[in-house]
């Protein structure tokens, strides 16, 4: 593995060479400026995104799962990306994963030496029955944490496709990924510190990653969440809107439509445009594998 010394995220910042006696004003400058190229570096690595993507789709498109695996920071950065998806996508729990060194409590409390084994990786997959049509995102900045290794390793070997996200380029967990994205995010403002500039580009690609899947998936019409999961207050006021913006109706229609599909935004959608009743609003919506646009028989723009 690569020594600590020759990363790029490990490498001192000349611009913070005196952090500990600049000001409040110039340290936070300085961070803005630094944290401005992280976008810039996640532009160069689109095109893996892109194919990660794809990946990510074919193997939800098979009943498969998409598991985010890191320690520390990456894992939290996993974590936080997989727990917002069934309140965005109406997704089930199951779907999207973050498998964290350490198991959950991890999330609070750092657990020494986790990221450091690499069969505690391996077992922790094994527990989750991996399959070959699931999809392992494997995240370390350094890209070379044990763990994850573990992890990858193991869904290759079952089948599974492996997609590798790490902040420095030739990148130990990259040997071990269908699609290695290296977003080169250099030195951080506060040496080896890779919960800013690596993490801020590392939560930025999950996110697309997640979100485009779904988009593919047909949970999403024009631009609007329309599988989303309204559980509390807001999320049902979302609900209202993106009916109403969508069919032209009231308020009040909207709030009736909703109530009577248990506000399932699709099927609320469909119902209305194709003036159809509850039940063949869901018949269309599964004749056209959960779209909106095809099951109101709307053609592209």
């Amino acid at each position: 593995m690569n020594r600590l010394e020759k990363l790029g995220t490990e490498r001192a910042n000349p611009k913070t060479k005196n952090l500990d006696i600049m000001t409040v004003k110039e340290i936070i400058k300085t961070m803005n400026e630094e944290d401005q190229t992280v976008a810039l570096a996640v532009q160069r690595v689109l095109p893996q995104i892109e194919d990660a993507i794809y990946i990510v789709h074919k193997g939800l498109s098979n009943n498969g799962r998409l598991l985010y695996v890191g320690a520390g920071t990456s894992g939290r950065i996993g974590l936080l990306d997989a727990v917002e998806c069934p309140p965005t996508f109406s997704t089930s729990p199951q779907l999207v994963q973050a498998v964290l060194a350490g198991g959950h409590s991890a999330v609070m409390v750092a657990v020494e030496g986790a990221e450091d084994d690499q069969e505690l990786g391996e077992s922790d997959l094994k527990q989750l029955d991996l399959t070959s049509s699931d999809v392992v995102v494997g995240i370390a900045a350094s890209g070379r944490t044990p763990y994850v290794i573990g992890a990858l390793a193991y869904a290759q070997s079952v089948g599974a496709k492996t997609i590798s996200l790490s902040s420095n380029t030739q990148a130990t967990i990259s040997q071990y990924a269908n699609v290695a994205i290296e977003v080169e995010t250099g030195p951080e403002v506060l040496t080896g510190s890779t919960r800013l500039k690596a993490a801020t580009a590392h939560k930025m690609i999950v996110n697309m990653i997640s979100t485009v899947s779904m988009i593919q998936a047909g949970k999403v019409y024009k631009n609007l969440m329309v599988d989303v999961h309204a559980s509390n207050y807001k999320l049902k006021e979302r609900a209202k809107m993106i009916v109403c913006e969508v069919t032209n109706i009231t308020y009040e229609e909207a709030e009736k439509a909703l109530i009577e599909t248990q506000f399932n935004v699709k099927q609320a959608i469909v119902m209305i445009s194709t003036g159809s009743t509850a039940e063949e609003g869901a018949n269309l919506l599964k004749k056209a594998n959960g779209k909106v646009r095809m099951a109101i028989g709307e053609k592209d723009e």
